[in-house]
């Protein structure tokens, strides 16, 4: 498809699909039985050592700022709504923002609530790995994550397939058209496909660039920027608020990344290539 405009439907559906998926994963787990005895749900931290509770801590710090950064698909969204000077595009781009969070708030925290109450600290990364009854349901939920993943990378991807695009039609000369873009987005589809085979860890590579990536583009560049533009006076309301923000995007660039390097480390230890 060739641009955002032709893939709102590809988009709104893997939007339904996140959802439906998170509430099975939720449901599933707040209905599971609790054992009892030894086998009791623990709720204490995985990590035994003050070493690792401290890395464990901000290598999750990084995977929610993953979980909840902007991306640059953003602005390439925001790009294409008409915009006048009486009709902003940046009316309804702020009440999309703010349905799309509200949303993505509600899927992360029932499904981070859900896990930790049914399975403690020996909830999985990935929280349909660890669910296994009803077979039938998780299996679904799987589906709707695999219909949800072809449609939102679509997404995320077209700010990438379209640079590339352009590249081999102006540098290399080659014809624009269908056949072009299923050959070279299926060419690095393959590629990314083959990285996230061959590297899987999934926990640590969520903190790691969570605080590396999309901290700075997330919670402070956007506030210097700001400050820079419209110049608020110094100890205002507004002042204070961006300054915070940059103290903490700065402080989550810093620390965030060192715990996911080290669950990456951890993982390493014991991971066999395509097994």
């Amino acid at each position: 498809m060739p641009n955002f405009n032709s893939i709102s439907g590809v988009s709104g559906a893997a939007a339904v699909m996140s959802i439906c998926y998170s509430m099975v994963a939720f449901f599933a787990s707040a209905v599971k039985k609790h054992p009892v005895g030894a086998a009791a749900v623990d709720y204490g931290l995985r990590a035994t050592s003050t070493a690792g509770q401290v890395f464990g801590a901000l290598n999750a710090l990084g995977a929610v700022a993953f979980a909840f950064a902007g991306h640059s698909v953003v602005l390439e969204i925001q790009a294409t709504i008409p915009s006048t000077p009486e009709q902003p595009s940046k009316k309804p781009m702020w009440r999309g923002v703010v349905v799309a969070y509200a949303i993505v708030a509600l899927c992360y925290f029932s499904v981070a609530f859900g896990g930790y109450y049914a399975f403690g600290n020996s909830v999985n990364p990935n929280i349909l790995i660890t669910l296994d009854k009803p077979r039938w349901l998780i299996a679904a939920a799987n589906l709707m994550v695999v219909i949800h993943v072809i449609g939102s990378y679509q997404v995320f991807a077209m700010p990438v397939f379209d640079m590339m695009e352009t590249v081999l039609v102006k540098k290399l000369k080659f014809t624009p058209g269908l056949p072009l873009r299923i050959t070279a987005r299926s060419a690095y589809v393959a590629l990314t496909m083959f990285i996230g085979m061959t590297f899987p860890f999934f926990d640590g590579l969520l903190g790691f660039f969570g605080g590396f990536a999309f901290a700075p583009t997330t919670y402070f560049l956007p506030c210097i920027i700001w400050l820079m533009l419209r110049k608020p006076a110094r100890y205002s309301a507004t002042w204070c608020i961006n300054w915070i923000c940059i103290v903490i995007g700065v402080m989550l660039m810093l620390l965030s990344p060192i715990g996911g390097l080290r669950q990456i480390i951890l993982d390493a230890k014991t991971f066999k290539f395509y097994s």
